[in-house]
């Protein structure tokens, strides 16, 4: 994979006055790893700190401000410290700081969205602030919680609270406590545990509880320095990205039950990415890539030396639509990121949407009955589900067909200028193993379901999942203990063809569909593109909210409006095929008979066309039985129990599902 290009290549040129300085330097200190007596920060560093940033440099007693951990682990004038061997910037306060962690507690939709829930059910609202700010503006939430043991937080508190408003800053990841009882991975629903001195980095010495370089970092922000492995593992980031809530019925009365809205932590453990060799990775290796190369983790101490590994503080996620909304909006929402951190973010973040995240293949299967057919296979590349994370998420299959003129033939998924899906369900879209119609539309989401069961945007009146047919990861097991928290849900867990290998057995990560294309007398070369499309914040997911008269909420309806929530291309694949008329094509390549069957045998019949094997499965997709055929012809035998099956034909025409029924 090629380098990505990085935010502030630097020119390796040093002023004489610079290199003297570093020269004076030497003589004065060790280059041993023994930790110094003295070195913290003095008066001057701390005026050039808190006049040359806009990150909050204040300390609350618990927590830090960014400003202040960048004093260290930000920019380096003297291109000594937080530098790869390129020279390029790779410090933490740089790479955070146009992230949506950084920016959390600024999300405009974020916080429109907590003012929908609690004008739906004011009664519960400060249940609700709670529980949003807890993972959005974890600093504020939890200092008052544990430093005045004020159990509750509000957002007017927020809007006055620099620190809260930093968003998931480096103490909301690094204070978090690693073992015991309240150790991370533990806990999830933004029940986090926080130590009040002590910070820890990947780093370890060769006994944990050594504090590395303990003066400096005490006399300048208090916090005693540790390393833990755990830092570099997934459990990190369990807290807040596998998520329930309480749900509350139409009249705003809790039933008692929860509703799982998130579970990227607990698809990631369901999946090969947790422990299956040559897969694994954790969280950290996607979204905080190793810079692969020792690095001095800390300007203003020239003795340092370099420490590896260094996970690159890039939080790339899939959410360019708001990163550029918060950057086009940036004086509005109070942003600290600069136009130049934002659209770092989003190269880096459009790069593993486009690059990382799934592959499409799309393969010409046959022409018959005015028909032309194809295969499309998606295989989901990331470690958790894909769309994972927020509910509003959703991907879809844009399919579409066009003459030599460019002149459309067939489209599915075709997108409005209000970007919205034409021909979607009021309802929603049911998952498809077989599409033949414009208004058919593979869309890979979660649909939450109230206490009556009809779809909700409300995520305290979520009660049920009505689907959830998003693409699993590879290794996915509806047999993992974390099943229960990531169910497949609908009409894709009785797909044979969702998440299943050729052999029967479940967790391909992928998803092959059908398609059937109706030509309706069409002959010449047809050029049909596949393209699967991610939308974080489509229309429909707002709906409700927007139905309410809120300042908050306008505000952000505003910029919505003005952004445009157009769909990013995860990946595409074109192929032509040539139609040469339609008399010649009517025969079908394959014929099962009879259908249904009484006796549970069946006739197959092909075209010409040598059919090496079939498979046959139950109509919630178990593999049943694989049989050689070798033959234009078989007679196959169903299963003694009565229902519908599915038979998978393997011929030089490519791979066919057919469906029997057993009477």
């Amino acid at each position: 994979m090629s380098r990505i290009p990085t935010l502030f290549a630097k020119n390796k040129s040093i002023t004489a006055l610079l290199v003297l300085l570093t020269v004076v330097s030497l003589f004065n200190i060790s280059w041993s790893d023994e930790k110094p007596k003295k070195g913290h920060h003095g008066s001057m560093d701390m005026v050039k700190l808190l006049t040359q940033t806009n990150l909050p440099v204040g300390d609350n007693g618990f927590f830090t401000g960014s400003g202040r951990c960048g004093g260290c682990h930000g920019d380096d004038p003297v291109d000594f410290a937080n530098i790869n061997s390129e020279g390029a910037d790779i410090s933490p306060a740089t790479n955070w700081r146009g992230s949506m962690m950084a920016n959390s507690a600024k999300d405009p939709f974020w916080k429109a969205k907590v003012n929908h829930e609690i004008l739906v059910n004011p009664a519960h609202a400060q249940e609700l602030i709670n529980k949003c700010t807890s993972c959005h503006a974890p600093v504020g939430r939890f200092t008052n919680l544990l430093q005045e043991n004020n159990p509750n937080y509000t957002l007017e508190e927020l809007a006055m609270d620099s620190l809260a408003r930093d968003g998931v800053n480096c103490g909301a990841c690094h204070q978090q406590k690693m073992d015991g009882p309240q150790g991370v991975g533990k806990h999830f629903s933004g029940e986090l545990f926080f130590h009040k001195d002590t910070i820890y980095g990947p780093y370890i010495t060769e006994e944990q509880t050594v504090p590395i370089f303990e003066a400096m970092m005490q006399s300048f922000v208090g916090y005693r320095p540790l390393g833990h492995a755990k830092v570099r593992q997934s459990e990190m980031c369990a807290g807040c990205h596998s998520l329930s809530t309480h749900t509350a019925d139409l009249e705003g009365n809790y039933t008692g039950n929860d509703f799982i809205e998130q579970a990227t932590y607990h698809e990631w453990l369901n999946s090969s990415y947790n422990d299956t060799p040559g897969f694994q990775q954790e969280c950290q290796g996607c979204h905080m890539p190793d810079v692969g190369e020792g690095v001095v983790i800390a300007s203003g101490y020239l003795f340092l030396p370099q420490r590896q590994p260094y996970g690159q503080h890039w939080l790339v996620g899939g959410n360019t639509f708001m990163l550029n909304l918060m950057k086009n909006n940036a004086a509005a929402l109070g942003v600290t990121a600069t136009e130049e951190h934002f659209n770092t973010v989003i190269e880096r973040s459009t790069h593993q949407i486009e690059q990382e995240t799934a592959t499409v293949v799309l393969t010409e299967t046959g022409i018959e009955n005015d028909t032309a057919k194809y295969n499309l296979k998606l295989t989901n590349l990331a470690g958790h589900k894909f769309p994972s994370g927020y509910p509003s998420r959703r991907a879809y299959v844009e399919i579409i067909a066009v003459d030599d003129a460019g002149n459309e033939v067939f489209h599915s998924g075709k997108m409005d200028n209000q970007y919205r899906i034409v021909g979607e369900d009021d309802t929603w879209e049911p998952h498809y193993d077989i599409i033949t119609a414009e208004d058919q539309v593979q869309i890979y989401e979660m649909v939450m379901g109230d206490v009556n069961g009809n779809r909700t945007q409300v995520l305290e009146r979520a009660d049920i999942m009505i689907k959830d047919n998003r693409l699993t990861p590879h290794g996915f097991s509806v047999n993992h203990s974390a099943y229960d928290t990531t169910k497949i849900v609908g009409e894709a867990l009785y797909d044979p063809n969702f998440n299943h290998f050729p052999n029967g057995n479940e967790g391909s990560g992928t998803d092959e569909i059908r398609v059937h294309i109706p030509l309706n007398g069409f002959s010449g070369n047809l050029h049909v593109t596949a393209r699967l499309m991610y939308q974080t914040v489509p229309p429909r997911y707002l709906d409700e909210m927007f139905a309410f008269d809120n300042p908050t909420i306008n505000d952000f309806r505003s910029m919505y409006d003005a952004e445009g929530a157009d769909a990013i291309q995860v990946g595409a694949q074109t192929l032509m095929s040539t139609i040469i008329g339609v008399e010649e094509i009517r025969i079908p390549t394959f014929l099962l008979f009879p259908n249904p069957t009484t006796d549970g045998w069946v006739n197959l019949t092909s075209n010409g066309s040598i059919v090496d094997e079939i498979a046959i499965y139950s109509l919630d997709g178990r593999f049943i039985e694989r049989r050689k055929i070798g033959s234009v012809v078989a007679r196959i035998q169903l299963p003694e129990t009565r229902g519908t099956y599915f038979i998978e034909i393997n011929s030089s025409k490519g791979r066919t599902l057919e469906r029997v029924i057993r009477r």
